[in-house]
């Protein structure tokens, strides 16, 4: 997600820098290139030496002769982003006031001159978070257009965002962001149709494709509406379903102001009427099942000029059966294109698949995270694409 970004990570006194060490190994996980920063106060907590082995470079603990915070953040200087994570209550009222006594306030101030882009995961204790002067500095300087890592309000504290949202909020910063104005609706995962209270009938999708697209459409810029019977997500407004039924209803509701959908969820075909008590066991049953609705067949119907992305999932195992099969249902709905893939990765990390437009097909052998860019990036060359023009 941050392949070839430059990071330079902004630590400061807040006990939350003990996660430090572990933020920068996932930012280098993610591809990016690490430099850290630290302020007095930051290197009570952890040493500068934790911070130089998790980046596997020098650690800037003070500004020198060497004029490190212009090296880093200023007019073409090495950071493509500047991270400060944690930010403690005192350092942001700092940066909103323009004093720079530190080395992260004084890179903090160089980048917003430079429009290097910040980024800001604040962590302190609530009653600090909620003080009317730590929110006026806060809207101060998202005001300057620099970004804030919501902190997760727990047991009175205002904790780190986790790192899943923090490396999200930095590829959204880093990035060209050709999604930015854009509204983008995926649907992930299963579907389940309560035969009782206590049974279901399902299928063995994980969601993780979908999920990988709708982060991958928030790093580029996109406000994205995930519908799925799964987790609250950092890079989404999450609408959790279960049945079939519901993920229509949702999803029709969500795309009412849409500009894409992307149908990723691998929703049950069939539903059965519910038992209202629990069906006993060790009789013969016989379930009568009765077809579900369409959900891109409906959607077309409510939004005959929204761009919808379906996807197909086959068990031939046969390239050309995939892309047939495909074309059927780009042709039938009138998609955007078809990602065609294989039963057999259901709940893998990754993936083989073939993205099908009407007159060609690529194939995609790698990770769920790596479609899900390429799929964004088509996403974003569609929207980008001037009204009547192929």
């Amino acid at each position: 997600m941050l392949e070839g970004i430059n990071v330079a990570l902004g630590v400061t006194g807040s006990i939350a820098a003990v996660k430090t060490v572990e933020l920068a190994h996932e930012l280098r996980r993610q591809g990016a290139d690490v430099r850290g920063v630290m302020t007095d106060s930051a290197q009570g907590i952890v040493h500068p030496w934790a911070v130089e082995f998790a980046t596997d470079d020098d650690v800037v603990t003070e500004i020198t002769g060497s004029v490190e915070h212009v090296d880093l953040c200023g007019y073409d200087g090495w950071a493509d982003v500047f991270l400060i994570a944690p930010a403690t209550a005192n350092t942001v009222g700092k940066i909103a006031g323009a004093v720079d006594d530190t080395p992260v306030t004084t890179c903090a101030t160089t980048a917003l001159g430079a429009d290097t882009p910040v980024v800001i995961a604040p962590a302190m204790h609530e009653p600090m978070y909620d003080h009317p002067g730590v929110l006026e500095a806060i809207e101060t300087v998202e005001d300057w257009g620099v970004a804030f890592v919501d902190p997760r309000l727990e047991e009175g504290k205002a904790k780190i965002a986790s790192e899943e949202a923090i490396v999200c909020d930095v590829a959204r910063a880093a990035g060209d962001c050709p999604l930015a104005g854009s509204h983008v609706v995926v649907t992930a995962g299963a579907t389940s149709e309560s035969i009782d209270p206590v049974r279901v009938l399902t299928n063995r999708s994980s969601g993780k494709m979908g999920r990988a697209v709708a982060k991958a459409c928030y790093a580029r810029g996109a406000d994205v509406t995930l519908v799925q019977d799964g987790p609250d997500v950092p890079y989404a407004t999450v609408r959790e379903v279960e049945s079939a039924r519901e993920m229509l209803e949702a999803t029709r509701t969500a795309c009412a102001d849409a500009d894409v959908l992307v149908s990723a969820a691998a929703i049950g075909d069939y539903t059965v009427e519910t038992s209202p008590d629990k069906i006993r066991s060790g009789q013969e049953l016989t379930l009568e099942l009765e077809p579900t609705p369409k959900l891109i067949d409906e959607i077309r119907d409510d939004r005959p000029e929204l761009p919808i992305v379906g996807f197909k999932t086959e068990t031939s195992g046969d390239d050309g059966e995939m892309i047939a099969q495909a074309r059927k249902t780009l042709e039938r709905a009138d998609l955007a294109f078809v990602v065609a893939n294989d039963a057999s990765v259901m709940g893998a990390d990754r993936t083989r698949a073939l993205l099908v437009h009407e007159a060609d097909a690529a194939r995609y052998t790698g990770s769920k995270a790596g479609l899900g860019g390429e799929i964004a990036d088509s996403i974003a060359a569609m929207v980008g694409e001037p009204s009547g023009e192929s």
